[in-house]
């Protein structure tokens, strides 16, 4: 079921990302995914605001106000840790290195922003009150993230070390994706076309990732054409266009001010 309760250590948990104007990402996001918003709640820096995105009444994924003199626009993707300030020392011990320093988001819980060797942003989430989505792989809803990387044999250490993360390579050359596999952990579905303890997805991006490594999230959709001419209508731009993988129609889009994802239509068989 795409419903959550909770989640294991290790596990990728929550999405978020962060507006100069998030009343300007509330109503892109609300009218390319028909998000509904509660809050807004407070920030570690007081003239921040806080908003859940919902779908259905259940959580999905943070918009809030991006602090003065932070990087660009982005989404980041959060993992379940026991003790953030801890995992945050080990993070820096195996090569990694401190982007915010493990905060307090009273009543939800305790994160900190992180970054692999590699410059991949990350973030670590010990929860109190807000396990992390509540809806995964719907339709509107986060479904994965995806590691990009120009060097997977130091990106694979780097997370194995931190999270216990087993790398599984499909595939040769530039076709090869490396899953993410967390042993013990059984999420997802039966029916789906990959094992249950896979949390994450990991490529090299070889001469293509110029720019460092870069951790993407992805939400499913019902429909990528219309979404994508959505998100254009909306003040968005299309990165990537729609295209045909075997299992979905996918495209990357940045929102208005420039934070990029991607969306996936699941196909049916034969379609």
């Amino acid at each position: 079921m795409p419903a959550r309760v909770t989640y294991p250590p290790g596990v990728p948990c929550w999405v978020d990302t962060l507006h100069a104007d998030p009343q300007a990402a509330l109503a892109f996001y609300a009218g390319l995914f028909g998000w509904e918003f509660s809050g807004p709640g407070p920030m570690p820096d007081p003239s921040g605001k806080y908003y859940v995105a919902r779908v259905a009444g259940r959580d999905v994924a943070g918009i809030a106000t991006r602090p003065k003199g932070a990087g660009p626009p982005a989404w980041t993707t959060y993992v379940h840790v026991d003790d953030a300030a801890a995992v945050t020392e080990s993070a820096r011990r195996a090569g990694g290195s401190v982007v915010v320093p493990p905060f307090d988001a009273p009543p939800a819980g305790r994160g900190a922003v992180l970054a692999c060797p590699g410059g991949a942003i990350f973030g670590v989430w010990q929860a109190h009150a807000r396990e992390g989505a509540q809806l995964v792989n719907a339709p509107s809803a986060w479904a994965m993230s995806t590691l990009r990387t120009q060097d997977l044999a130091k990106a694979t250490a780097f997370y194995g070390a931190l999270f216990g993360w087993q790398p599984q390579t499909f595939g040769d050359g530039a076709n090869a994706i490396t899953l993410a596999r967390l042993p013990g952990y059984v999420g997802g579905t039966e029916a789906q076309p990959v094992p249950r303890d896979v949390v994450a997805c990991m490529i090299d991006a070889g001469d293509a990732g110029d720019g460092g490594a870069v951790w993407d999230v992805g939400f499913w959709i019902d429909d990528t054409d219309a979404a994508v001419r959505r998100a254009v209508d909306l003040g968005g731009t299309v990165v990537v266009p729609p295209y045909d993988m075997p299992m979905f129609r996918q495209a990357v889009i940045a929102d208005c001010e420039g934070a990029t994802f991607s969306i996936s239509q699941l196909k049916m068989s034969g379609s």
